[in-house]
């Protein structure tokens, strides 16, 4: 035996290796935590290299636990292929570039670095050193100079900086995004000076606290200031023969402009490359984790592999993979003089660490818990069970009691190895478990309770709640050609917006074109009369002509129709409010406790949704909400806070799921939650069998069942709940008839809440219409990446690549083949075209126990390949699953093809979806719409969007029904359900609608100057548009206070010309009520013209008259208001002043 232990580890010295051995499970993150503890002096840090990048991640997480106090990073990978033609994600690069700082800096202790990227050859310290600014308060700028600085570190200029690596500078204000950091910083200039730095918000552009000091690191791994863009063409010259221009890289560096895969040409940026090892201090000890030897071998044969295969091609050289990266002798030789630990699971003569003994639990045995009891009675270790959470805590400790096993509660590693109690529990992101012999202490996950691997949730970024009306009605995304419709002129094509100079200086106008080469320009303050036309095919928009009464026409039949739709909406409604819900109680205390447990910030639009719901909930009203969220946003902890609000208020819970797959899913995740708390939950799904479907439906009926998940199955005549007040339902619009029948009795009983992802056209309309209360939720969680979609032909190059590009970063594959006939054929294929995946397959056809192991097996990554039909549609969540191909996408629905590609991209890893199809020049008109949508729907929480395309796609048939599809089609969507609202609106009152009056009372207003947002102060096009619209969308003062504030903190103080654009929307809300059609200012006086029998009190317009000497009768419908103020914020208040007397 060696004379050595984890708890005196002896010292390895530079230039001599030392093998660990017999490092079971956590043991070496152990090792390594004891290690630098016991050696600190002489080691001033630690560069773990781990033989993939998923040992990396887990000894970053489990030494966090072993040594909280060390400042732990990790250098991830590209995750893109040697050669690959586009470039890793810019939050990955800026995560490294942020790493390879701090080991400059020595601001790092332990470094995770997976092996092939240890053997990648990175810029020189210099070039970070040389590229890295510092920008402190009160320092001096040269405005020339830092857009120099700014240039040379790499930032791209843009207009609104959303991501790291981009810059952009308006008047006195820069804004910067810099890499390696969290948010963007704005620096505010006073002359040439800072005078603050504040970091703000890149969704709402809103600053959030100020900061003394700003580190802006390179914006990519390589320098593109033209010094270096000449020596790369010169270098490119050197190393490949033929013609340098028929390259596109080559000709697009000259011009400025990284190519996509740029980075596999890095060396020829630099004079030479350095290494990882270039940026550890001397001192520094290595530690090999796994097979590095076989890890860099295999590595190695693949990139050359793949070099050999790609270099044919002579508009993309290849670079020689020694010059990109290290190879095996290289690679040890500079690893030499370093100290080398060498960590080994193999036992050795000397092992630090025992495996454990058989303690899994086995469920048939009449006491499941028989191997841990013995090994409990046979050890002498302290035994702690590690949970993966509190929740799965508190489930393991009623496994443990319900065997008579009662162990202690511990916080933490520090805590276990002060303590001596003999079995303790608690929460420790551990991996695999072993035997500390020495120490007699032994750690048991939950790997080797239930043989399956852990899942862990990253923590997410607030940010900032969407308002849904905005959301629809904004014109941000308008182009060029586009049909708007005008309510009072009907159809046209937006062609821009232009300057006109009316007499008072220059105005903006939207510029329109109608029918018949007419033109219309209608002032930007009065964009409330403008909304994006959606209904037919954008391209075969009805236009109208102007003053033809075609546009008259088409409103009158609609009115019509549309006054029989709402007086049928409003009967249901009706019936609805009249009904007593149940008003929930809610003790404070206890649902802070259930909402701290919730692992992760929840996002604005997620609390709101939250507030919401209980808001409902309490209120005495029957609940009818749905929560639309694009797939993963986080619509279940909406669901989870509302039964636990039921569940408290003393009533049952229903969650119904469509599919066996995510009722299970819900039902672990309840069961998490739920933990710490008195809730019995049961599920009544097909991974049941018969007699446990009995017991959980008498135990339901007779109320000694809280919580029940099930698929359809719960809707059966024999379910009589004893006290139900709360459903929730998942994704409706995958229930059949049937079942939405049993629905609709059940929503007249109890509060319903719904959960979808893309809502059913039917189900948005009428949510818009306000009949059902509506939360979306459209921010994403922070690290969720948009997904990579590619529209390919289907064949064997492309999946072959696709695969491996997933699987040599560790992940998992969905194939999704909707023929059940052929799956087995595509098995075969796949097997023979990628020997080294591990391939199973799931389909509803299947035995449901089968069902159930495949995915389970493939949830624990005993399969990388999932081949699937559209079973995994909704709910199954597997963070490792990264990419997704779909065989003949041309043959699914917008909606079903958004919810397939949500499968993937749910954790921080760039993901990739692959639309597959026969022939990509053969598709069929609609069918390429569809799949354009899909993929410029790339952004996240595009669910909502969507469904608002979908209906333009699906010209709104199905809507609100055939009869109804006409008019939609000739008056668009927006106007027809504004239509619908104010139909509504009438009725309530118990009036009759007048839908041929002007839907926004338009006031026209001219305060003799120009009223716009000047190009240099606002220069982006489509922003100024956007902004336009949401001003004149503004319905009351706090509003326009919130957009005022907004432009001066984004683009600085507010020139004359906002100013009098702000006080025009000002002066237009004060009029709307009072009947104002017109405010016009002259040269000495302001009329103002109401419009016939305008809702004023002839009483106070005379009061008004005799009160002020200068305010005077002008005909039958005007007040003249003379000897008014030349200064524009008097005169504006002299309007306003003479309105509030009338209001």
């Amino acid at each position: 035996m060696s004379d050595f232990s984890l708890s005196a580890l002896p010292a390895v010295k530079p230039g001599s290796r030392f093998v660990f051995s017999g490092l079971q499970g956590a043991a070496d993150a152990l090792l390594l935590a004891r290690y630098l503890e016991q050696h600190r002096a002489a080691v001033p840090m630690l560069a773990v290299v781990c033989a993939n990048a998923v040992d990396a991640q887990r000894l970053a997480e489990e030494l966090r636990w072993f040594a909280p106090q060390a400042r732990v990073k990790l250098l991830p990978d590209w995750e893109t292929l040697p050669y690959d033609n586009f470039s890793p994600h810019q939050d990955l690069i800026s995560e490294r570039l942020a790493t390879l700082h701090d080991l400059q800096n020595g601001a790092c202790d332990i470094l995770l670095v997976p092996a092939s990227t240890a053997l990648q050859r990175v810029a020189p310290p210099s070039f970070l050193a040389a590229y890295t600014f510092f920008f402190k308060k009160g320092e001096k700028l040269d405005e020339a100079a830092l857009k120099a600085q700014f240039t040379l570190a790499g930032y791209e200029h843009v207009s609104a900086v959303m991501r790291p690596g981009e810059y952009s500078v308006r008047g006195g204000l820069i804004d910067l995004f810099p890499m390696g950091s969290p948010l963007p910083y704005r620096l505010d200039l006073f002359g040439d000076e800072i005078e603050t730095i504040r970091s703000f918000d890149p969704d709402t552009q809103r600053s959030l606290y100020p900061v003394n000091e700003v580190r802006l690191l390179p914006g990519r791994e390589f320098p593109m200031d033209e010094a270096s863009r000449t020596a790369f063409r010169g270098r490119w010259r050197e190393v490949f023969e033929g013609d340098p221009t028929r390259s596109p890289i080559y000709k697009d560096i000259g011009n400025g402009v990284p190519s996509a895969g740029i980075e596999y040409y890095l060396p020829l940026f630099f004079e030479e490359t350095a290494t990882l090892f270039d940026y550890l201090p001397g001192a520094t000890h290595l530690a090999f984790v796994g097979d590095i030897e076989g890890a860099v071998r295999r590595f190695w044969a693949d990139t050359t592999q793949r070099y050999n295969f790609m270099r044919h091609d002579r508009e993309r050289p290849l670079l020689q993979p020694s010059a990109l990266y290290l190879d095996e002798e290289a690679f040890f030789v500079a690893a030499k003089p370093h100290a080398r630990l060498v960590l080994r699971a193999e036992p050795g003569d000397a092992p630090l660490s025992l495996p454990l003994p058989n303690v899994a639990v086995n469920r048939r045995a009449e006491d499941p818990l028989v191997n841990l009891e013995s090994f409990l009675m046979r050890s002498n270790c302290r035994v702690m069970i590690c949970a993966e959470s509190a929740g799965r805590r508190e489930t393991l400790a009623q496994t443990l009691a319900a065997s008579g096993l009662h162990p202690e509660g511990v916080a933490d590693f520090a805590d276990l190895m002060s303590g001596d109690a003999k079995f303790v529990l608690g929460v420790a992101p551990l991996y695999q478990g072993f035997i500390l012999g020495d120490e007699r202490v032994a750690l048991i996950t939950e790997t080797e309770l239930y043989a399956q691997t852990m899942r862990r949730a990253g923590r997410r970024k607030q940010e900032l709640a969407t308002a849904v009306d905005s959301m629809v009605r904004d014109l941000a995304e308008l182009k060029i050609g586009d049909p708007v419709v005008h309510s009072e002129h009907g159809i046209g094509r937006y062609q821009g917006l232009v300057s006109i100079d009316m007499g008072n200086g220059e105005e903006e106008f939207l510029h329109l074109d109608y029918d018949k080469g007419s033109k219309l320009y209608v002032p930007v303050h009065q964009l409330h009369v403008i909304s994006r036309y959606s209904g037919a095919d954008p391209e075969t928009a009805p236009l109208h002509s102007l003053g033809s009464g075609q546009w008259e026409k088409a409103k009158r039949k609609a009115a019509q129709q549309i006054r029989d739709t709402a007086a049928e909406l409003l009967n249901l409604y009706a019936r609805r409010a009249l009904r007593q819900g149940f008003a929930f109680p809610l003790t404070p205390e206890d649902y802070a406790t259930f909402a701290e447990s919730f692992g992760f910030e929840e996002t604005p639009d997620q609390a709101a949704a939250i507030a919401a719901v209980i808001a409902d909930m309490t209120s005495g009203k029957p609940m009818d909400r749905l929560v639309c969220g694009d797939v993963g946003f986080g619509k279940t902890e909406v669901a989870l806070r509302a039964a636990f609000v039921a569940v408290m208020g003393g009533k049952q819970v229903a969650i119904l799921a469509p599919t066996t797959l995510l009722a299970e899913q819900h039902y672990q995740t309840l069961v998490d939650r739920f933990a710490d708390w008195p809730v019995r939950i049961a599920e009544i799904s097909r991974f049941k069998n018969k007699k446990e479907i009995d017991t959980a439906i008498e135990a339901i009926n007779a109320g000694t069942i809280d919580i029940v998940i099930g698929t359809h199955k719960l809707l059966s005549p024999d379910v009589k709940f004893d006290r139900l007040g709360l459903v929730i339902i998942d994704e409706e619009h995958r229930f059949g008839v049937r079942q939405k029948e049993a629905l609709k009795t059940l929503r007249a009983e109890v509060d319903v809440l719904t959960l979808t992802a893309t809502p059913i056209p039917r189900t948005l309309g009428m949510a818009l219409e306000g009949l059902r209360d509506f939360s979306v939720i459209v921010t994403a969680p922070q690290k969720r990446l948009a997904i990579k979609t590619f529209l390919r032909r289907e064949e064997d190059g492309v999946l072959r690549e696709a695969i491996l590009r997933e699987l040599k970063r560790g992940g998992q594959v969905y194939f999704l083949h909707n023929e059940v006939e052929t799956i087995e054929n595509k098995r075969a294929k796949l097997e023979e075209l990628i020997p080294e995946a591990r391939v199973v397959v799931a389909h509803g056809q299947m035995h449901e126990r089968e069902l159930e192991r495949v995915m389970r097996d493939f949830v624990a990554q005993r399969a990388n390949i999932l081949l699937c039909t559209t079973i995994i549609e909704t709910g199954i969540d597997v963070p490792t699953a990264n990419t997704i191909l779909i065989h003949r996408a041309d043959k699914f629905g917008l909606a079903q093809l958004h919810q397939l590609r949500g499968r993937v991209g749910r954790s921080h890893h760039q993901a990739y979806a692959y639309l597959l199809v026969h022939d990509v020049d053969g598709l069929t008109k609609q069918a390429q719409r569809r799949l354009e949508a899909i993929q410029q729907m790339e952004e996240l929480g595009a669910g909502f969007y969507l469904a608002m395309h979908d209906l333009e796609i699906r010209g709104a048939g199905e809507v609100l029904g055939d009869k109804q599809s006409g008019e939609i089609t000739e008056i668009g969507f927006q106007l027809y359900t504004d239509m619908l609202n104010q139909a509504v609106k009438s009725l309530k009152a118990g009036k009759e609608p007048d839908l041929m009056a002007p839907l926004a009372a338009t006031t026209e207003i001219n305060l003799g100057t120009p009223a716009l947002l000047p190009q240099d102060y606002c220069g982006d096009v489509q922003e100024r548009l956007s902004l336009y619209k949401r001003l004149a969308n503004c319905e009351s003062s706090e509003t326009i206070d919130n957009i005022q504030e907004e432009l001066i903190d984004r683009f600085g103080k507010l020139p004359p010309q906002a100013q009098s654009l702000i006080e025009t929307h000002r002066l237009r809300i004060a009029a709307a009520p009072l009947g104002i059609r017109k405010i016009d200012t002259g040269a000495n006086a302001v009329t103002l013209q109401f419009i016939p029998n305008p809702p004023v009190d002839a009483i106070k317009i005379i009061d008004l008259v005799q009160k002020n000497r200068q305010i005077k009768l002008a005909g039958q419908d005007r007040l003249r208001i003379e000897n008014i103020p030349a200064e524009f914020a008097a005169l504006t208040q002299t309007i306003r002043h003479a309105m509030r007397q009338l209001a």
